[in-house]
């Protein structure tokens, strides 16, 4: 993938954005959607595609069997060990959407943030970090350990 779309000319940090894209939806794809094609037969899986647009942006998409829920982002609590792959890939992603089609299968696409295209690009991905991590316990209202160890003196 990286070698096609370095001879391509994508920049090397819209790959990189879109390789931790692709390993999310690839995640998201194997623990919450069914295979494609007959399971029991031995032929299920999931696809992964990929492409430059005519205004040389990176779409990244992946393909399952459906799930239970629609991919949706979700609101983790702190402590959470998951649920943070779709807010991941919002803050890495131009745009991105869900398309169903009548077997029942879903892709869950991505347009991946381009420096050259989208001018705040650099700037999301600076504060990535910060828009996707917990806040600092101090920031949390109503959480005051100061109360806490009064009570112990």
């Amino acid at each position: 993938m990286r070698d096609q779309l370095r001879r391509g000319g994508v920049a090397e940090s819209v790959i990189d954005d879109a390789v931790l894209v692709l390993s999310e939806l690839l995640s998201n794809a194997c623990k919450h959607g069914r295979p494609l094609g007959d399971a029991l037969a031995g032929d299920g899986d999931v696809r992964a595609a990929w492409q430059v647009d005519a205004g040389g942006r990176l779409l990244v998409e992946v393909t399952d069997g459906g799930g239970p829920t629609r991919p949706a982002p979700a609101t983790p609590s702190v402590t959470a060990h998951g649920g943070r792959g779709l807010n991941i890939i919002t803050a890495l992603a131009d745009d991105w959407g869900v398309r169903d089609d009548a077997r029942g299968e879903v892709t869950v696409w991505v347009v991946v943030h381009d420096d050259v295209h989208d001018p705040d690009a650099g700037h999301r991905r600076d504060d990535f970090a910060a828009r996707i991590s917990a806040p600092a316990v101090s920031e949390i209202p109503g959480l005051d350990f100061a109360d806490a160890f009064e009570d112990l003196s």
